[in-house]
C-alpha cells in the first residue's frame, strides 16, 4: 500500500504538469487567422488567446546595401485574428530599450508586416517584391506611437532644455491662425511645405506602403490601416491590421514577411532583421 504522502505529491505533480502544459499557446509552422467578431485594438486584449502562435525566425538583411551584418533580434512570436474584411497581427519581440525619440544619429524601434498584392502560386521575392509583382507593407514605428500616445512633436517637446530665443511665425504681429502666420510657419517647416507624409502630427502610428523590389519602398493606396504598440518588461507587442488582402477569403493561403528595427542598435532602413515568406492562412468560423 502506498503512503497518503507520496500519493498526495504524486497527484500534486500530475496537476502541476497538466496547468503547465495547459498554459503552453498553441503553435503551429504557419500565421494562421482565425475569425473573431471584432479585431481588438490593444495587444493586452484576451481574444488574442483564440489564436495560434507562430514562432517566427528571424534574419539579418545581408542582401543589399547598407546590409546589417550582426544578428540582433533572433525571433518574433505572431498572432493574427480576422473578422471577414479585416486582418491583424500582434508581432511580440524581445527588446531591451524603448526607442522612440527620434534624433541626430538616434534611430527608433519599427516594425512591418508584407503581403503579396496579388495571391499567385509562385509569390514575389520576400526581399521588397520584385518587378511586375509588388508586395504591401504597413509599417509601424515607436515614435509615431508615442505622438499618437499624446506626446508632442516640437523642439520643445523632444529637446525640453532647449533654450529657443524667437520663431519668426510666433511673432505677435501675426494673427494665430491667419494666412500670414502660416505661411510663415510653412518656411520653418520645408518638409510639411511639400507635402511630406511623415512631417508634423500623426493620427496613427502605421502608414501603407508599396515596392517592387529593394531601394523601391513608396506610399502606396490606403489599405484602411491601424496599429497599437506597448512597450513592456519582455519588449515590444505591437498591433498591426488592414483590410483583408483582395481575394484572400476562407481557406486560401497566400505569404506574409515580417521585419523588425531595434532603434538602440542603430537599425534603420535596409539595417533590419526580417523573415523569408511565410505561409498565411485565413480560417473560418467552425
Amino acid at each position: 500500500m502506498k503512503h497518503p504522502l507520496s500519493t498526495a505529491a504524486a497527484l500534486a505533480a500530475l496537476l502541476l504538469s497538466a496547468n503547465s502544459c495547459a498554459r503552453q499557446p498553441r503553435r503551429t509552422p504557419e500565421i494562421v487567422a482565425v475569425p473573431v467578431a471584432a479585431i481588438p485594438a490593444f495587444p493586452e486584449d484576451r481574444a488574442w488567446n483564440s489564436a495560434p502562435e507562430h514562432l517566427a525566425k528571424l534574419l539579418p538583411q545581408d542582401l543589399v546595401e547598407p546590409r546589417l551584418m550582426t544578428p540582433s533580434t533572433p525571433e518574433m512570436l505572431v498572432r493574427s485574428l480576422t473578422d471577414g474584411s479585416r486582418i491583424a497581427f500582434r508581432l511580440e519581440w524581445p527588446d531591451a530599450d524603448q526607442s522612440d525619440t527620434p534624433g541626430p544619429s538616434r534611430m527608433v524601434d519599427a516594425c512591418a508586416v508584407q503581403i503579396p498584392e496579388k495571391i499567385e502560386k509562385n509569390p514575389p521575392d520576400p526581399q521588397m517584391g520584385q518587378s511586375g509583382k509588388t508586395v504591401q507593407v504597413t509599417y509601424w514605428r515607436a515614435d509615431w506611437q508615442a505622438i499618437v500616445n499624446g506626446r508632442g512633436d516640437t523642439i520643445r517637446d523632444l529637446y525640453p532644455n532647449a533654450s529657443i530665443d524667437h520663431y519668426p511665425f510666433e511673432a505677435k504681429a501675426l494673427e494665430p491662425g491667419s494666412p500670414a502666420q502660416k505661411e510663415m510657419a510653412e518656411r520653418y517647416a520645408p518638409a510639411r511645405a511639400l507635402g511630406n507624409l511623415r512631417a508634423g502630427p500623426r493620427a496613427a502610428p502605421v502608414e501603407d506602403l508599396v515596392a517592387t523590389g529593394p531601394a523601391t519602398l513608396m506610399p502606396g493606396p490606403p489599405l484602411a490601416s491601424a496599429g497599437k504598440g506597448v512597450f513592456g518588461k519582455k519588449g515590444w507587442s505591437v498591433v498591426i491590421s488592414r483590410r483583408l488582402p483582395e481575394g484572400l477569403a476562407v481557406n486560401q493561403r497566400t505569404h506574409v514577411a515580417l521585419a523588425v528595427w531595434q532603434g538602440a542598435l542603430q537599425e534603420a532602413g535596409a539595417r533590419k532583421m526580417r523573415t523569408g515568406w511565410i505561409p498565411l492562412v485565413v480560417r473560418g468560423a467552425k
